[in-house]
């Protein structure tokens, strides 16, 4: 067991190494950057829901769910999981007038899942919540001469959490999950004049903390023996960040890239020194219907009232916010889950779709993400540990009004793993 521990403290000290430069798209340059997934690749390739939940999976978005931890295990104390999930990310760049391709590849999750008996189970993890990297190039004439202005930014938050999920009455499940929320945010914007030897230069960087608190409520009741129906709630409530800010201006030279002059702008003077980012609650509706260990079919709806968000420091003139909304459908279909003649049979088959309105409206259009999923879960053995491996193919963003249109394709890689802590040895 000793060995089990220091490796899973190892990996979640390293993985928020990961956290930062985990994109590569325009579009972080908005808000806290570009938020990231999440849930585990399980709930991903179904289209990214919440509302299933079952005995032998973590789910990281709804705490209620750790409450039926080892349930199928007659509820034996020392259940627990390890779950891990990475992701290599293809995207391909397009504009009215150019294209590029890149690639990201990061760790999505770390986290535990234990069953306390009794339909009391908790966990923990740590994964990433944002994250910042852009390059862009913006030309226009300053009168007769050329003007160039490059933003680029980098960084981003990670996210810590820890969850508690409770079965207190038969089929009802709640829970809640406290995140705090951690990292730095950097931009940089380079303005160049054609034949002029000297550009300027602003650099602004946010070290942001902060809290949120994600509460569940589950009603999962079994119908004529067989079927089981999954309704959930959850309130992701308003993230309120504080992020101490610092500025520098100044002037370097064109042939060299060195400094000239740099001046630390007095933020206390201007009142932004401190600064709060409020980001606003996330309301998410789920339903479903399967048989146990066999099917399912859900789908999910969440809304959140983003009109009201601001990032007075590191806030971008074109883009308006307007309140965001989520929709996302899909399932899973395993032959026979208990089958020993064949391996094909016991694989789980995973399938969604998501549309998003991610609430930016940038020139004046909206900033809208379409995606298919699909996947498979792979058995290890006759326990119920698997491997799980996703694709999800999608676009976000337009061409129109002089914006980025991104074509992607992602794949996931995630290892569930179920074991006994605190069994006593036998000897025959």
């Amino acid at each position: 067991m000793i060995k089990k521990i220091v490796i899973a403290i190892v990996c979640f000290a390293t993985a928020g190494l990961y956290a930062q430069d985990g994109t590569v798209s325009p579009y972080s340059v908005f808000g806290i950057g570009d938020l990231r997934t999440t849930s585990t690749v399980e709930n991903q390739m179904m289209g990214g829901m919440g509302v299933f939940t079952d005995s032998i999976h973590i789910n990281l978005q709804n705490p209620a769910a750790y409450g039926e931890l080892g349930l199928e295990q007659n509820n034996k104390v020392g259940l627990v999981n390890y779950t891990v999930g990475i992701s290599n990310r293809q995207l391909r760049l397009k504009s009215f007038t150019e294209e590029q391709s890149s690639s990201v590849t990061n760790v999505d999750y770390l986290a535990l899942g234990f069953s306390l008996g009794k339909g009391l189970g908790m966990g923990f993890g740590i994964m990433p919540y944002s994250s910042v990297g852009y390059n862009l190039v913006d030309e226009r004439q300053s009168g007769s001469q050329p003007l160039t202005n490059v933003f680029s930014g980098e960084g981003g938050l990670n996210r810590v959490f820890y969850s508690i999920g409770y079965q207190f009455i038969k089929d009802f499940s709640i829970g809640v999950t406290a995140n705090f929320n951690y990292g730095t945010l950097e931009s940089e914007r380079l303005q160049q004049i054609e034949d002029v030897q000297f550009g300027t230069f602003d650099r602004r960087t946010s070290r942001v903390n902060g809290f949120d608190f994600n509460y569940a409520i589950n009603y999962t009741p079994t119908i004529k023996d067989k079927y089981t129906l999954h309704a959930s709630a959850r309130i992701n409530t308003q993230g309120n960040l504080v992020a101490k800010n610092d500025r520098r201006i100044g002037s370097f030279s064109v042939a060299t890239g060195g400094n000239i002059e740099e001046v630390n702008v007095n933020l206390d003077a201007l009142n932004l020194r401190n600064t709060e980012l409020k980001i606003p609650t996330t309301t998410t509706l789920g339903l479903g219907y399967g048989e146990d260990l066999k099917w399912f079919l859900g789908a999910e709806y969440s809304f959140q009232g983003l009109s009201s968000f601001e990032n007075s420091f590191l806030g971008i003139g074109n883009i308006d916010y307007k309140d965001a909304s989520s929709f996302a459908f899909g399932g899973f279909y395993t032959p026979d889950r208990s089958s020993f003649s064949s391996y094909l049979k016991r694989i789980t088959y995973r399938a969604g779709l998501r549309l998003d309105k991610t609430g930016m409206v940038v020139n004046d259009v909206d900033i809208n993400n379409f995606g298919i999923t699909f996947g498979l879960g792979l058995p290890l053995g006759q326990s119920y540990s698997n491997l799980n491996i996703g694709f999800e193919a999608g676009r976000r963003g337009t061409t129109r009004a002089n914006l980025i249109e991104e074509s992607y394709f992602k794949i996931n890689v995630g290892l569930s793993l179920n074991d006994f802590w605190f069994r006593k040895r036998k000897i025959n």
